[in-house]
């Protein structure tokens, strides 16, 4: 198998993640973005009434696996895949987490109807445009019925984060896709959508003072990032 490029980003990813503006946006408290994200999946989960506790989850382009050690008590069984054996050899090593390097990026390793959600997050930018709605094809595959899909990418229409990911050397190679783009795809796969929120609009000084505000600037399409949920009917 071809070495990922991502290998070689795994000894140093944060310090190739490091940037003057995101630094002051978090505090240089890089776990930051990972529970902002937590936050707005569970609380999707809450918003319909649906417990985790017996559901399985899958976090594709899981990378170290932040994401994944942050909701493992959530879920039932959680599981990641990436390109990066390298980047995942952190998140391998952690007892009741299956994780499946990708040979094809393009593929996902597991069976049909394995799981009740799968996360992409920041993985789609890296995907050439063509490439993108075989990827999301797979994680359809993946999903079982009623399966939820979640995912979060950086927002092209916040300058800021354009300005950052224009100097991220991880992101040399990025393709940043608008939220609509986001919703096409997975109706282009058959998803139902379920959701879109825009977040990260408050960096995290302010954020554990007036974060409930966010609630009320979801849909106003200048957060940082963004998170689209779609549905496996």
């Amino acid at each position: 198998m071809k070495p990922s490029r991502f290998d070689q980003f795994s000894s140093s990813y944060d310090e190739l993640l490091r940037d003057p503006i995101r630094d002051r946006f978090t505090g240089n408290e890089s776990m930051f973005f990972h529970r902002r994200k937590v936050e707005l999946i569970r609380r999707f989960f809450r918003r319909r009434g649906l417990s985790t506790g017996r559901l399985c989850y899958l976090d594709v382009g899981c990378g170290r696996g932040e994401l994944l050690h942050l909701l493992q008590s959530d879920f039932k069984e959680t599981a990641g895949c990436d390109v990066s054996a390298e980047m995942m050899r952190q998140v391998s090593q952690v007892p009741g987490i299956e994780t499946r390097v990708q040979p094809d990026p393009l593929k996902i390793p597991f069976g049909d109807a394995e799981f009740d959600l799968v996360t992409a997050v920041c993985v789609y930018h890296h995907v050439a445009p063509a490439d993108r709605g075989t990827l999301t094809g797979e994680i359809k595959r993946v999903l079982r019925p009623g399966g939820i899909f979640c995912m979060i990418e950086h927002n092209p229409l916040n300058p800021v984060t354009k300005l950052i990911v224009s100097r991220t050397p991880v992101d040399a190679d990025a393709i940043l896709l608008p939220a609509s783009e986001a919703r096409r795809l997975a109706a282009e796969a058959g998803l139902a959508p379920l959701e879109q929120v825009y977040f990260l609009y408050f960096p995290q000084g302010l954020h554990r003072y007036v974060g409930h505000m966010e609630a009320l600037l979801a849909k106003l399409p200048l957060g940082g990032q963004y998170a689209v949920f779609s549905g496996k009917a």
